[in-house]
């Protein structure tokens, strides 16, 4: 078992006081949606990797297929999966001892498959480590904590708070509306601390039944590995309490979207933050990094906001932004300075919304800001004041965001062909299901009236 030296520490704890029963492998698609195999313990101690076709990158968020296989037709090779126990974790809410491990997927030969999300994003990153660079980010997760839905064609509701009345919107940072749901939240964080993850913090938002959750800044890669986990672990600890966590963008009509805001900061081979000079003063880098945003944004706007449900928070004074402007601790920006001590300067991009893949959203907000760094883009003029008042910028709606996304080119060369490739005719795939959908909305104006 030399294998548990290389686990991290809280995963030890947990192997040394749980019997092991059970070893999760996982991989996310597409999606994020966890994808792999349950191994008994004492085969997992003997095993090097396992294999899964490499058609799970290729299914939509209905379980259909995309027909992205290529030129040698929808053969569903195996691929290899290679565990990285930098992951392992623990499964608190399982009845056995159970342990989670992220896997690498390869091909036979041992490329890397690159269209699986997680090697996405080491793509960009080993473009900018060949620059020096190494970017440090931190993610803000909002979600919502609702009554069971167990009726898709029934509106979704607030959950039911511990004073029998749902939970009340508009009542953002108060602790009363904190304390309405505890119970979960003291379930979120005996899980967190048994699976060896650091909250920042824990809110209510502005909608009923909206929290957020901050992580602590770090590696993009192991960031984006605990978004990954936290979705499975609340949505665990929801159903522990008789609710759903649920991470749509809009879920509730009325109430504000869900976004997961991403705050960058650039290191140098020395570890300095490139986005501040020796005086404390902004540099050329931080600038340039901003203006990638603002030039780049729009051409993976298909990748942060994935869904058709993810255009409906884009909505104009409802605490999303729908500009590309950039501002000064100024919310209705797209893109916030927050207020922070030079060492500290980063640059937040508030478009995502948190029904993305952790992976490919932070991929694809560092390829933005690489782009900047690389051909030196200048932003526009710092915006000063409400900007809802500023032009729409970004696509209305997932078709044209694909668009975008199939014509930007230089960006495909960052993020991998392959993967632009496979991802744009899964999400085309994905949107003409939606259209084969009749809504309510049409039924109830449309029925008599036309």
């Amino acid at each position: 078992m030399s294998w548990i030296n290389a686990v991290p520490d809280a995963a030890r704890t947990y192997i040394e006081t749980n019997r092991l029963d059970e070893v999760e492998c996982v991989i996310a698609d597409l999606p994020g949606i966890a994808r792999g195999k349950a191994v008994p313990a004492s085969k997992w101690e003997k095993q090097t990797h396992f294999h899964l076709p490499n058609s799970i990158f290729f299914q939509t968020i209905t379980g259909d297929w995309g027909e992205a296989a290529g030129p040698d037709g929808f053969l569903e090779p195996d691929m290899v999966m290679k565990p990285d126990l930098s992951t392992a974790t623990a499964a608190p809410w399982a009845d056995d001892g159970t342990l989670q491990v992220i896997h690498d997927a390869f091909d036979q030969k041992g490329n890397p498959i690159p269209f699986s999300p997680r090697n996405v994003l080491r793509r960009v990153l080993d473009l900018y480590k060949a620059e020096g660079w190494t970017p440090v980010v931190a993610p803000e997760m909002e979600f919502y904590l609702v009554a069971r839905n167990i009726n898709p064609a029934h509106p979704i509701e607030p959950m039911m708070g511990r004073t029998g009345r749902p939970a009340a919107g508009r009542q953002a940072y108060s602790m009363s509306a904190v304390d309405d749901y505890g119970p979960v939240i003291d379930d979120i964080y005996e899980f967190a601390e048994v699976q060896g993850f650091e909250i920042d913090g824990i809110a209510q938002e502005g909608g009923a039944g909206q929290l957020e959750i901050n992580l602590r800044h770090g590696n993009p890669i192991k960031l984006a590995d605990e978004v990954f986990f936290f979705k499975r672990l609340l949505r665990e600890a929801a159903l522990k309490h008789d609710c759903f966590a649920t991470f749509m963008a809009k879920p509730i009509e009325g109430e504000p979207g869900s976004a997961m805001h991403i705050h960058h900061s650039v290191l140098d081979e020395k570890g300095r933050n490139i986005f501040t000079g020796p005086q404390g003063g902004e540099t050329d880098a931080f600038f340039h990094f901003i203006g990638g945003l603002q030039e780049y944004m729009p051409s993976v706007i298909a990748v942060i906001a994935p869904y058709v449900n993810s255009y409906r928070r884009y909505v104009r004074d409802h605490a999303a932004p729908i500009n590309l402007e950039w501002g000064r601790d100024n919310r209705t920006t797209g893109i916030r300075i927050p207020v922070s001590p030079p060492e500290a300067r980063r640059v937040e991009n508030r478009l995502a919304g948190m029904d993305c893949n952790p992976y490919l959203c932070i991929a694809a907000s560092l390829a933005c800001g690489y782009l900047g760094l690389k051909n030196e883009i200048r932003p526009d003029k710092r915006w000063r004041g409400d900007a809802y008042e500023s032009e729409d910028e970004i696509p209305q709606g997932l078709y044209a965001a694909l668009d975008l996304f199939d014509a930007a080119t230089e960006m495909h060369e960052v993020l991998g062909p392959d993967f632009a490739r496979v991802y744009s005719i899964v999400k085309r795939t994905e949107y003409n299901e939606f259209l084969q959908v009749i809504s309510p909305w049409e039924r109830e104006h449309l029925l008599l009236n036309v």
